[in-house]
């Protein structure tokens, strides 16, 4: 069995993020990058199936310009096998990164296709529920435990009220939460190894897919300064600054 990884290039989570002085996107020059950290617990996860004897192959593939041949090269680094760009400079948005991932999905028949939950930047937690609709198989997502057998997956699910154990038939799209593993650290011999790889690179036009823009993001601003709180001597005095702040 196949399993395919999506990985996507993200500002690092531990860099303070700043917004360009125009107001045109988030400054990413002299960032550093790296994979989304919920799409890197969806590899580790991957590779301890794979090295269970569940899986004979794990793929990673990315969407964007040659900049994100780093990050999957990180993830061969980790322990995939083969690694597959789809190239395209254009700023996609979930419904076209699913149609994309779909077709990848087919030509690799994979057997099971696992996510991150979520990219740290768009938040959106879309794209795989779109690509389990689009190839018409389960789903199961927020997973926090994850076990295979034979054909069916038995997963582990963060919801609102706790948690809930369910049962998807293979193939099936997975999206993953932080609590699932711990992602291991890549050394330098594998680094090396990872050089010699595979990496294929596909433009996304040759996909037969096609660039959607319905949504547009016309203005970027930092989050308002939080204004310094002030000290109240007694109930009555916080009554009546919150009256005065029109708060009650």
């Amino acid at each position: 069995m196949k399993i395919l990884v999506g990985i996507k290039r993200v500002v690092d989570y531990n860099v303070r993020i700043r917004v360009r002085s125009d107001g045109s996107g988030v400054e990413t020059d002299g960032v550093k990058m790296s994979i989304n950290p919920f799409d890197e617990i969806a590899l580790e996860q991957a590779l301890r199936i794979r090295e269970a004897g569940s899986a004979d192959e794990v793929i990673v593939v990315s969407l964007g310009g040659n900049e994100c041949q780093q990050q999957l090269r990180t993830g061969l680094a980790m322990g995939a096998d083969r690694a597959i760009q789809v190239d395209t400079d254009e700023d996609l948005q979930p419904l076209t990164i699913a149609r994309a991932l779909l077709k990848i999905t087919e030509k690799e028949q994979a057997g099971l296709v696992i996510l991150g939950k979520q990219a740290i930047d768009g938040d959106n937690s879309q794209a795989g529920p779109m690509l389990a609709a689009l190839w018409d198989r389960p789903q199961a997502t927020f997973a926090s435990g994850l076990e295979l057998s034979g054909d069916t997956a038995t997963v582990t699910r963060e919801v609102d009220a706790g948690l809930e154990r369910i049962e998807v038939d293979l193939p099936a799209v997975i999206t993953v939460d932080l609590r699932l593993n711990e992602p291991r650290f890549v050394k330098l011999p594998d680094i090396m190894k990872a050089k010699r790889k595979p990496l294929e690179v596909i433009p996304l036009a040759d996909l037969g897919i096609t660039s959607e823009h319905d949504l547009q993001a016309s203005q970027y601003a930092p989050p308002p300064v939080r204004e310094k709180g002030i000290i109240v001597e007694d109930t009555a005095q916080l009554v009546a600054e919150l009256k005065n702040r029109g708060l009650v």
